[in-house]
């Protein structure tokens, strides 16, 4: 099977052609009792499908969270499978929202999960954790580039939890954040037209000059609606670099569900929003 294009150069076109938008597949029990179904497999099947067919074909990535259908087993899984396969068919990336994070053979197996290019749950990019060192994520990153994908490393997340960890200072002054930005800025050295390996950095953190998110790479930036950040304050944050920035919004679409097109309207407004924000910078 001959490797994809690099991810890097297919969000590229995918954010030129259709806009940045990411939004999420993240059914909730509360979502699912909204859209008037039940927490179960076929409340699961109905909204994921839903949201593919109203939004698949318009925004440059979908990203479901993989917890919300691990919950159900192994249906729900093969229901995320389907998802994915359905998103990838109508055009839209797929990143998927696992946050995985571990050793050796360990992150070996989770990378072989979602990015072999013959794996059921194959995806054009993976959430990852780098908090047991960053150079734990070697396995990923190497399947990630023999199969044409990529990978978005927790850097400075927009839970007010995260900052114990991602601001911690080490020895040589630099904190861990900032860390982890420095490793992706040398992993996508020289890559054109954008990088493959991700950051993701919260859209409600305010200002962030102090660092430096030139990283030749995508910034996946959650927090818009429901968490507080607006597109209008995407340039403040982003600065220089809001051009890489993927913007992410979930519940703030999903709410506006089960109607395919009131879920359509909803995410064409974001997408007009954030086209204006950066339109302006």
């Amino acid at each position: 099977m001959s490797p994809l294009e690099p991810f890097g150069a297919r969000l590229r076109t995918a954010m030129d052609e259709r806009g940045p938008l990411c939004v999420g597949i993240d059914p909730h029990a509360s979502l699912l009792a909204d859209w008037g179904l039940n927490d179960d497999i076929a409340g699961l099947e109905r909204f994921s499908r839903t949201v593919v067919e109203a939004l698949a074909d318009r925004v440059a990535v979908l990203k479901p969270q993989s917890a919300f259908f691990e919950r159900f087993g192994s249906r729900g899984i093969a229901v995320l499978e389907k998802s994915v396969e359905e998103a990838r068919a109508a055009g839209a990336l797929v990143v998927m929202d696992a946050k995985r994070g571990d050793i050796g053979s360990t992150m070996a197996a989770y990378a072989e999960s979602f990015l072999r290019k013959d794996s059921p749950l194959f995806s054009d990019a993976l959430t990852v954790s780098p908090y047991l060192g960053y150079g734990s994520l070697a396995p990923a990153i190497a399947l990630a580039r023999e199969s044409g994908a990529g990978l978005f490393v927790l850097a400075l997340t927009s839970n007010p939890e995260g900052g114990e960890v991602q601001h911690a200072v080490r020895a040589d002054g630099r904190n861990v954040g900032a860390t982890m930005l420095a490793h992706l800025a040398a992993e996508n050295a020289g890559e054109e037209p954008l990088g493959s390996f991700g950051a993701v950095v919260g859209a409600t953190l305010g200002d962030l000059s102090s660092y430096d998110l030139a990283i030749n790479g995508p910034i996946l930036a959650p927090g818009i609606g429901a968490q507080g950040a607006t597109p209008a304050d995407l340039s403040g944050v982003f600065g220089s670099v809001l051009s890489n920035v993927v913007p992410n919004v979930s519940r703030s679409v999903l709410r506006h569900g089960p109607d395919v097109g009131a879920l359509r309207t909803a995410s064409d407004g974001f997408a007009e929003e954030i086209r204006v924000a950066f339109a302006t910078v």
